[in-house]
């Protein structure tokens, strides 16, 4: 008798291939998993602080600056001082990231449609509520055992 893999099996599945498309899309780039991030994390947030943008990440000062340091050195942010504290500095998107970040949103768009495609029109939206309630209950999860949220 086979079994039908688990929730569990197929959210892994899919994260697996996720991190592969990512992977190839930015092959020979020099971009990484975590410079994207950082580069979302400025597209939503807009110029932030060093600080602020290791919070938005999860990740420490030291990592957050090793990030910036790689992204400004490949053109895709710039630093630039603070307007009201000398003491800090804040980093920005340069234009061609941002143009480059605008596609990458319409391209998941299109990937998001393409995805509830699959899904017949009448169970899209509770596809949806169901996707948001697993992310929900596992960065509860992960926060309740000190992980990543």
């Amino acid at each position: 008798m086979i079994m039908e893999p688990l929730l569990l099996d197929r959210l892994l599945q899919i994260g697996d291939l996720f991190q592969k498309d990512m992977s190839r899309a930015f092959e020979g780039t020099p971009l990484s998993t975590a410079r994207v991030h950082l580069l979302w994390a400025l597209q939503d947030a807009g110029p932030s602080t060093q600080q602020t943008l290791a919070r938005l990440c999860g990740v420490s000062p030291r990592n957050i600056t090793g990030l910036v340091d790689a992204l400004e050195a490949s053109g895709h942010v710039r630093r630039t001082p603070h307007p009201t504290d000398r003491r800090a500095v804040l980093v920005e998107l340069t234009e061609t990231s941002t143009a480059y970040m605008a596609q990458m949103r319409r391209d998941h768009a299109d990937l998001d449609a393409e995805l509830l495609g699959a899904v017949s029109p009448e169970d899209r939206e509770a596809v949806r509520r169901g996707v948001a309630a697993i992310a929900d209950r596992l960065s509860a999860l992960a926060a309740a055992e000190g992980g990543p949220s």
